[in-house]
């Protein structure tokens, strides 16, 4: 945008009286606001109307004053130790009405469940006695017996928990032996805690919360990173009311900072990348190769798009292809939303193939009871990889279906979109200044005064404005060429500079997935990435930068954080894999392994597309394993695990925050002017993942029960 546009021009008394001048304008102008916020702001006036309005302001109240009036649950760690001859006894006089009995122990316990007997153990004794009467007692009685297998090497840490459900009223006796091979004894280490709710409780308040944090986002009653905000203020006083609230410092080790370094400093890179014009010369290309056909040009996208996901994280491909999408679509006078959202389903899909490509996949993969089975990176991705193509090639017709009647071009002039498109980025240029001196007060007010001026010529060019745009292009090779003189490289030495940084980026990415001796994750690697860039860019403008860093994108995924592992605190996530697991059961044997794939693989992409699929696959992995084990099951691991990660993955495309690329996309395009609701996305992607679900449970069907692929 042209910043000598001659409407602009001003003289001196102008800045004198900008501020009275901008106060008149303003008045005579406060009716007409911006065309392109009309929607949002009628359906607020709905929501306004709503004979049951929520009252969020006194809702966060609430769960402040419940958060603070109770006490973090420092609980010091008691040091102990342990041997064949001598056990350890505690008396919990002071456990009185509470429901549930938390224990925290640590020691050199075997770190995953594995199917060999261990002849070294250590038991862990609940019991518990019930007054009979004023002079009689009842003797202890056993209630739980917990076994921990120790590790043959004794210096390894390992903390595991367990809560007890304490039926009846009484004093509650703790008792710890060890059984050891050879004289000796065993450190450990214990904690013990209190909880006021039983599990179901826990399990429906974690399950309102999370309700009421979607109604939030689907009505767009506030900003989705507030919603957030507000759930993970909520569950956390609901664990304060448990009698399990957790300090600051526990609350801070929730957040995964990976992710976080990992959308900073890709974000940073995309921002100085934009600066050379690459982005549009890539629109100008892909056109080009689409030969003006727009399902053709969208076809490619969505396709290059699943294969570059298939190799770096989805949210690192949606970070790069969503401002080369947007400014294709610009040059075409396309609506973005659509494209966009084709674009991130197929991401999400493409990240399903591989071991690398989506986080539910790297947590199976690292998982090392699982590569002692046989389930290694080529088994792994060999397997995925023949089920996520039939999903491919499946999927792109029913995509085409669903586009079947949508008006993927503007329904306006190209003139009067990008004349929306100015308003939108004046009026959001005023309102980033801070009004802290008189000439950034006068800056501010002439920046409104354009936005009014821009406002009255959209009124004016609307009034006149009764032509229909064409559904094809049939002069594309006209345009290529008037496209090319306009769209091309701006500054090709900072082109070099970026695609250099970029490259060594992107091939760290991989090397991190293959070679061991790489110490780096891929946080540190975006980080440092950014940092090489802005060393050789030379950037002196580092607030412009910052601007164009998607804040609101990174506190929202540090809020989401911290609510889906508190709603884990609350046993959401457990409580969902043991039903799963108790449904499984009660099928009778002959049907058992289909009815396990077909209900973990739709349990996972249900679940996965309202709560973080990284937790859930985390909980589920040990549930099936454990599942597999049991003797009265006799179910193969593989197929449980090869539904979890299908179901995991591409249950991502159910809502807008099923998956971090879902949200980075929508974070980005909303920067751009282009954000889409929950519901807009919602109409596209779950339709697609029920499909896409239903094509991938069909091959694992005749993967696993009909050729028996199970080895």
């Amino acid at each position: 945008m042209a910043l000598h546009n001659p409407d602009f021009a001003t003289d001196d008394d102008s800045w004198e009286n900008s501020s009275a001048e901008f106060e008149q304008r303003f008045q005579l102008g406060s009716e007409m606001t911006s065309l392109s916020r009309s929607a949002s702001s009628e359906k607020h006036e709905i929501l306004d109307n709503l004979p049951v309005k929520f009252n969020l302001s006194k809702m966060s109240r609430y769960f402040s004053i419940l958060f603070g009036i109770y006490p973090d649950q420092g609980v010091p760690w008691q040091m102990l130790a342990v041997s064949p001859l001598e056990s350890f006894s505690m008396n919990l006089t002071d456990f009185h009405d509470s429901a549930l009995l938390k224990l925290d122990i640590g020691g050199p316990f075997v770190a995953d469940v594995v199917d060999q007997q261990t002849e070294e153990y250590i038991v862990v004794q609940i019991s518990q006695t019930e007054d009979a009467g004023l002079r009689e007692r009842r003797q202890q009685q056993v209630v739980y017996n917990w076994s921990l297998p120790l590790s043959s090497r004794r210096n390894q840490q390992i903390i595991t928990t367990r809560i007890f459900q304490i039926p009846n009223r009484g004093t509650i006796f703790i008792n710890i032996q060890a059984f050891l091979q050879e004289p000796g004894s065993v450190p450990l280490s214990m904690k013990h805690q209190y909880l006021r709710a039983n599990i179901e409780a826990q399990v429906t308040i974690a399950s309102i919360i999370l309700v009421g944090v979607y109604v939030l986002i689907i009505l767009e009653i506030v900003h989705r990173t507030l919603a957030a905000m507000l759930g993970s203020l909520a569950a956390l006083a609901t664990l304060a009311t448990v009698g399990e609230r957790p300090s600051m410092v526990k609350v801070v080790e929730w957040i995964d900072y990976e992710t976080l370094a990992l959308l900073f400093g890709m974000m940073v890179l995309v921002a100085i990348f934009s600066e050379t014009g690459f982005f549009d010369y890539c629109a100008v290309k892909a056109y080009r190769l689409s030969r003006g056909k727009v399902w053709a040009m969208i076809t490619l996208l969505c396709l290059i798009a699943a294969i570059l996901s298939a190799f770096l994280d989805n949210v690192t491909t949606m970070l790069l292809f969503t401002p080369v999408t947007i400014r294709l679509c610009e040059v075409l006078n396309l609506d973005p939303r659509h494209v966009l959202i084709a674009e991130v389903i197929f991401t999400n899909i493409g990240g399903a193939a591989t071991a690398v490509g989506d986080p539910p996949n790297v947590i199976i993969v690292s998982k090392q009871e699982l590569r002692n089975k046989g389930l290694d990176f080529a088994a792994f991705t060999g397997h995925m990889f023949v089920g996520i193509c039939l999903v491919v090639l499946v999927s792109f017709p029913f995509l085409r279906l669903l586009y079947w009647n949508k008006k993927l071009y503007n329904k306006e002039p190209s003139e009067i979109v990008e004349l929306k498109h100015e308003i939108y980025v004046w009026r959001l240029t005023a309102q980033r200044i801070n009004p802290a001196s008189r000439e950034e007060t006068a800056v501010k007010c002439l920046l409104m005064q354009k936005v009014l001026t821009l406002e009255m010529l959209l009124r004016k060019k609307l009034s006149t404005f009764h032509r229909q745009i064409s559904q094809e292009d049939k002069n594309w090779e006209t345009n290529i060429q008037e496209l090319q003189k306009k769209h091309r490289i701006t500054d090709k030495i900072l082109l070099i500079k970026c695609l250099t940084v970029l490259g060594c980026v992107i091939l760290m990415f991989f090397l991190n997935s293959f070679v061991p001796g790489i110490y780096l994750d891929l946080g540190w690697i975006a980080i440092l990435g950014a940092i090489w860039l802005l060393v050789l860019a030379d950037i002196h403008d580092f607030e412009m930068i910052l601007n164009r860093v998607e804040w609101a994108t990174l506190l929202f995924f540090a809020a989401l954080f911290v609510l889906m592992e508190a709603l884990a605190h609350l046993h959401l996530i457990d409580y969902i894999g043991e039903q799963t697991a108790l449904l499984i059961k009660v099928v009778p044997e002959d049907q058992r392994l289909a009815v396990a794939i077909i209900l973990v693989l739709w349990v996972s992409a249900l679940a996965s597309s309202v709560i973080d699929n990284i937790p859930f696959t985390a909980t589920m992995i040990p549930v099936l394993l454990n599942l597999s084990k049991d003797p009265d099951v006799n179910l193969p691991m593989k197929p449980l695990i090869f539904s979890l990660a299908m179901g995991a993955c591409l249950g991502g495309n159910g809502t807008l925050i099923g998956a971090s690329a879902n949200v980075v996309c929508a974070g980005i395009a909303e920067q751009h002017g282009y954000g889409f609701s929950f519901m807009e996305f919602f109409r596209l992607g779950f339709p697609m993942m029920i499909v896409s679900c239903t094509v991938g449970m069909c091959y694992l069907l005749v993967a696993h029960v009909v050729v028996g692929w199970n080895s």
